[in-house]
């Protein structure tokens, strides 16, 4: 009996090591600390996961090459990349995988409808998440100690947006459509309330899914009420078609976005009709923030172009790591406790968060798709 002890107190130990995420060592004898990162790394969304991921990479490669001591130890990161698929089920699967492989903390997920759900299974494991780009309010309402974001949310998003509408595209009767996932439904619902509040009328609010190529029948439907703006929450994959399909129906309205339009590939997916489109990102244009024109080169250098989030993955790492130097340690719970001093100049500017998780005094940018590129056309703070 009391050998059965000793052996289940081992077992117990060794576990205890794993899941500390320090349970091996590297090839010169340091302590690995195992980061997860998630985000749709396969399907239609790839070019935003693998986007979030390099950026991640990039942050933790930087790191071990300059040197990470933890309570008087050297040791290494190693990032786990998991791919998610941007469906909220596997994400709860991933989340778990995880958990059960030792990491200390994690960078994801991408998507709002992702983060959410995976959010209660590191909330439960003790694990401090650190989002790029959810952007879904209900993310950090949730009231988990060990949720935070480095962009802003969709209630700022969605204000910026609604707001620039009305006031600044001169739009009055206003068509919703929604892809149906927690960002797009909630982007929508923000910028519905904002544009009411300033003077704009609904005229449709329909919905979609994230997987869509056809929208003839809603675009049908919305072109007999003459909006003169389509308000799209929605990604890339789905706006780019959506936008040529409202060109060769006819339609004179403008278009609208959230950050799931503002990148590159949103661009070659609508070719010539992606011409006038409208769209936000949350923060900074690269080339404004702080550390932009230096990321810029060495994540290009390294992976390509930028699509939307790399910078704010980077600045999650970097965020996580300074956690962990002012606990001098990777234990979660003793992160956890530091992640709230958090106050850093990051590459996308400085990163605090607030009781809730979120970031501090996010900015929202708008862009137009002029000549075949994104140009800036204000900042809103």
């Amino acid at each position: 009996m009391q050998s059965s002890k000793l052996v289940v107190s081992a077992l117990t130990l060794t576990l205890a090591l794993g899941i500390g995420g320090c349970g091996k060592k590297d090839g010169a004898g340091g302590e690995v600390i195992r980061i997860g990162s998630v985000a749709p790394l396969t399907g239609p969304q790839t070019h935003i996961g693998k986007d979030n991921e390099n950026g991640a990479r990039l942050a933790v490669d930087e790191i071990n090459a300059k040197g990470l001591e933890l309570g008087g130890k050297k040791v290494k990161l190693e990032l786990l990349g998991e791919d998610d698929q941007a469906e909220p089920k596997t994400a709860t699967i991933v989340a778990q995988k995880l958990v059960d492989a030792g990491v200390v903390a994690v960078i994801g997920h991408l998507n709002s409808g992702t983060t959410i759900p995976a959010s209660k299974i590191y909330h439960d494991a003790g694990i401090p998440q650190i989002s790029p780009s959810a952007t879904a309010v209900a993310y950090t309402a949730q009231g988990y100690k060990t949720a935070y974001r480095v962009m802003a949310n969709d209630a700022q998003q969605g204000k910026a947006l609604g707001e620039f509408a009305v006031n600044k595209m001169g739009a009055r009767k206003i068509a919703i459509i929604d892809d149906r996932t927690a960002y797009g439904q909630g982007l929508a619902d923000q910028f519905e309330k904002a544009a009411r509040a300033v003077g704009g009328v609904m005229v449709a609010r329909e919905f979609t899914n994230d997987r869509a190529t056809d929208f003839s029948a809603i675009l049908t439907s919305i072109k007999g009420k003459a909006p003169d703006l389509i308000f799209f929450a929605g990604m890339d994959p789905q706006g780019g078609p959506m936008a040529k399909q409202m060109k060769s129906l006819g339609l004179t309205a403008r278009m609208l976005g959230g950050d799931g339009l503002q990148n590159a590939n949103f661009v070659k997916l609508a070719g010539a009709d992606a011409e006038g489109v409208v769209a936000s990102s949350p923060g900074l244009p690269i080339d404004s923030m702080p550390g932009g024109p230096e990321f810029r080169g060495k994540f290009e250098a390294k992976y390509g172009v930028i699509q939307v989030y790399a910078p704010y993955a980077y600045d999650a790492v970097y965020a996580l790591v300074t956690a962990m130097q002012r606990a001098d340690s990777a234990e979660p719970a003793k992160v956890l406790a530091e992640l709230p001093n958090t106050d850093l100049q990051g590459v996308s500017g400085p990163v605090k968060f607030d009781a809730k998780g979120d970031t501090v005094g996010g900015a929202v940018t708008l862009y137009e798709v002029r000549d075949g590129a994104w140009q800036v056309l204000e900042t809103v703070n």
